[in-house]
């Protein structure tokens, strides 16, 4: 018996016991370590807000429209950030370049789950490199959107980068700007996110419930503001600040996964009078003039590698590693005080028999 975590209503999760799946043509069974949860996409399902869960996607014009919606609780497995052993490998595929052989442990998407049959081209040259943690591949996917949300940025050596937003990828982010040459002015409202951001690599930081960011980085960088900023909490007043805080003709990634109307962004003013560019990142795509040399695919690898040779320390930043019948508490903790919790995983190899 296997095991699924799926959320069955508004803040109500729970764990169902599932039968294995058959091994299918051109497939890989893969048994779960750690699976982490993402706190920002995840809780958009947990809580409701998420506009699969209200409104309808159309793929082919790709539009939001009204109607039923594109998907209904329970909404099982959700999850990004897998690692697992091979279990097994089907006949047809076994051997074949890329493929990873029983014992090989892999990184990819399965979700919430203790046991996964996956394509074996969604694994294809996922295998751990070595001597890499397999907790610190877990974040594969995380690491991507912070580096995704860098590519964006398009920063240069010595610019000023402020980040908005220290959780996970705010924090990655923040490491990723630092070794690309900016120097990055780190914004959250929890202090010890930003003392985090210091060992990141942060050469200041701004507690945003006691300074305007804006009028901080202006007294630091003589009136000029920042070159670029990157907002990563999906808020719509951060990314005003954030909007306010970068100078004339200046960039603004969007990064966040942003719910609602946007209450707090006021169009009318910085972002009119200093001609600001606000550029959205979104993990389904890198930004459009690097499209010929980087993807999906190169991000999880970069930032894998960079991890592999000790460049940054993912691992730091696992807050709570929790058993599976944990996981309602660990949504309440992530969804109720955030203050207290980065990353937290689920940790399958507990009670293994």
């Amino acid at each position: 018996m296997g095991t699924v975590v799926q959320f069955v209503g508004p803040r109500r999760v729970e764990v169902v016991e599932t039968q294995p799946e058959a091994l299918g043509a051109g497939s890989v069974r893969v048994r779960t370590l750690y699976s982490g949860i993402s706190a920002g996409t995840e809780l958009t399902a947990y809580r409701g807000t998420n506009p699969y869960l209200t409104r309808v996607w159309d793929e082919e014009r790709r539009l939001f429209v009204d109607g039923d919606a594109s998907q209904t609780y329970p909404v099982v497995g959700w999850g990004y950030s897998e690692v697992g052993e091979v279990l097994e490998v089907s006949a047809d595929v076994a051997g074949q370049s890329g493929v990873p052989a029983v014992g090989d442990v892999v990184w990819g998407i399965w979700g919430h789950r203790s046991e996964a049959v996956v394509p074996a081209a969604k694994l294809a040259d996922h295998v751990v490199p070595t001597g890499l943690d397999p907790l610190a591949a877990s974040f594969a996917r995380v690491g991507a959107v912070a580096l995704n949300g860098v590519l964006g940025a398009d920063v240069h050596l010595g610019e000023t980068v402020a980040v908005f937003g220290q959780g996970v990828i705010g924090l990655l982010a923040t490491r990723l700007a630092t070794l690309n040459g900016g120097r990055v002015v780190a914004c959250d409202a929890i202090p010890a996110r930003l003392a985090i951001a210091e060992e990141f690599g942060a050469v200041e930081t701004v507690d945003v419930t006691a300074a305007s960011a804006a009028e901080r980085v202006r007294a630091a960088t003589g009136g000029h503001g920042a070159d670029v900023a990157i907002e990563l909490s999906g808020t719509y007043r951060a990314l005003h600040e954030a909007v306010r805080t970068v100078g004339v003709g200046g960039r603004v990634v969007a990064a966040g996964f942003y719910q609602g109307d946007g209450t707090g962004l006021r169009l009318g003013e910085e972002f009119h009078h200093n001609r600001v560019e606000i550029i959205a990142s979104q993990i389904g795509g890198v930004p459009w003039r690097l499209a010929g040399r980087w993807d999906q695919d190169r991000m999880n690898r970069t930032f894998l590698r960079l991890a592999a040779d000790g460049v940054l320390d993912p691992v730091r930043l696992v807050t709570h590693r929790v058993g599976v019948g944990e996981v309602e508490r660990a949504y309440e903790l992530l969804d109720e005080r955030p203050a207290e919790a980065l990353q937290v995983v689920l940790d399958y190899t507990e009670n293994r028999c």
